[in-house]
């Protein structure tokens, strides 16, 4: 991948980068893969703001990515097309299956055009094959990975993700996450060789405030700049201090330092080393 920036002929340009997108192959989706989602900018059912600095943004349509295969095991697949895909931040692929059936995938980071790919309990070990966790090597990077048995891939799916399988003991696999976090996965889970498309993503430079809106992203504003009604934080003169021991978040609990997982969280168990190098069993 390679990162376009531009002379800085305005303050907006000026360090701003884009994606080249030389990988891309086409510029128009497969129409029978896309339909258009209705946009709640950040509201519940009930109308309320429940995430907050969402709204407005280009309008989109959004593409069918196949996360299950399930219906597709031991069918070969052939790359047509790689294209970009404005919901997510990987590229994806347009793969048609020898039964004449065409899907979505997400790419990773080698795919071409006319690469072949299946799903199957054991493959071949080469990147877009997807296979069990249980039957692929220790030390080989995977992505789309399948917490569990016929969840689908739930996780490793952002541009430049990456996970690891560190040990095969007894009925589940240790992967280790992009996150460092160390993960116990049942071994007729799935997940697919390689790393996610678009490594590089994370180098591309905003630049303006407008692009930003674009992508649906509505401005943040300080804290300390709101009124006190708003946040505990407001109604100080200027950039003064927040005025209390610890900052606290808009409904008033700690902000910083205070553990926000549940200690009733069932997924607590498959964890066995935390992100920041915690042994958890």
């Amino acid at each position: 991948m390679a990162i376009k920036k531009f002379k800085p002929t305005t303050p907006g340009r000026r360090g701003m980068s884009v994606n080249a997108f030389e990988e891309l192959t086409t510029s128009k989706p497969h129409k029978a893969l896309t339909i258009k989602l209705k946009r709640h900018a950040g509201r519940n059912n009930t109308g309320r703001l429940t995430i907050r600095h969402q709204g407005g943004g280009h309008a989109q349509k959004y593409r069918l990515v196949d996360f299950f295969y399930t219906d597709k095991k031991s069918i070969e697949a052939k790359v047509e097309t790689i294209e970009y895909d404005p919901y997510r931040t990987a590229y994806i692929a347009l793969v048609c299956y020898k039964d004449g059936e065409r899907r979505y995938v997400v790419a990773h980071s080698t795919m071409k055009v006319g690469d072949k790919i299946i799903t199957d309990e054991k493959a071949t070990l080469i990147s877009g094959n997807r296979m069990e966790v249980g039957n692929i090597p220790v030390g080989l990077e995977v992505y789309n990975v399948e917490l569990i048995v016929g969840q689908g891939a739930s996780s490793v799916r952002s541009a430049g993700s990456v996970a690891t399988i560190v040990s095969q003991e007894g009925e589940y696999t240790q992967i280790k996450m992009p996150s460092s976090e160390i993960r116990l996965v049942h071994k007729k889970c799935y997940a697919t060789l390689g790393q996610v498309s678009n490594t590089d993503h994370n180098q591309v430079v905003i630049g303006k405030a407008g692009r930003s809106r674009w992508m649906g992203k509505r401005p943040t504003v300080r804290w300390k700049a709101m009124n006190p009604v708003d946040h505990p934080h407001g109604g100080w003169e200027g950039r003064s201090p927040i005025g209390m021991k610890a900052p606290k978040t808009p409904w008033g609990k700690i902000a910083l330092g205070k553990k926000t997982r549940s200690r009733k969280k069932t997924t607590k168990r498959w964890i066995l080393k935390t992100r920041k190098g915690k042994l958890m069993m």
